[in-house]
């Protein structure tokens, strides 16, 4: 597994995955021991410094529920939301054209686009990066910059406030690499 695909696996899983899932456990015990940011592919010392800080799981995960989850949720993780006429099937229809196995859950969440670009990174033979970059392209960057201002606007614990910053600097770098790796 390549930086890429952990950068997208570390970050999809934060948003997907409800704080208390026991998935997470093991990647939040990284985060509050700061070995995440000893083996962190990226220069962002600082924003994993204060994410390290504010490991509260009580509050992270009050936080995580009032911004994403439920019809009342503050910040909706779903492209559908967001982008005009975009539609979960859409979605589902892109990923599993290129072979990803999904479940009924919704297909176009934030955290689901994320692990998708780790498994298409995963699944990818040689010089072929067009699925990843139209992922990008057509699935999260039109929208995820406005998503993270709000996750950062409407977040009340110090975690989410630094993950939406972390992650949107990780999206723009992967974004910069990808299109390096197309112009070669």
């Amino acid at each position: 597994m390549n930086e890429f695909s952990i950068l997208c696996r570390v970050l999809g899983s934060l948003f997907y995955r409800q704080p208390q899932d026991p998935v997470l456990e093991p990647l939040y015990t990284l985060i509050r021991e700061g070995r995440l940011a000893q083996n962190w592919p990226l220069e962002q010392d600082e924003l994993l410094a204060r994410l390290q800080k504010s490991v509260d799981m009580p509050a992270l995960t009050a936080d995580y529920d009032a911004l994403f989850v439920g019809d009342n949720a503050s910040v909706p993780p779903f492209r559908s939301a967001w982008v005009e006429g975009a539609t979960d099937g859409e979605t589902r229809n892109f990923l599993s054209t290129r072979g990803m196995p999904l479940t009924d859950a919704p297909a176009d969440h934030f955290g689901t686009l994320l692990l998708a670009a780790s498994w298409l990174e995963d699944h990818a033979g040689e010089g072929e990066s067009e699925a990843l970059e139209e992922l990008f392209a057509d699935y999260l960057l039109p929208w995820c910059g406005t998503f993270l201002g709000k996750v950062e606007a409407h977040a009340t614990s110090p975690f989410w406030r630094t993950l939406a910053p972390l992650t949107r600097d990780a999206l723009s770098a992967m974004w910069d690499e990808l299109q390096e790796e197309s112009a070669k």
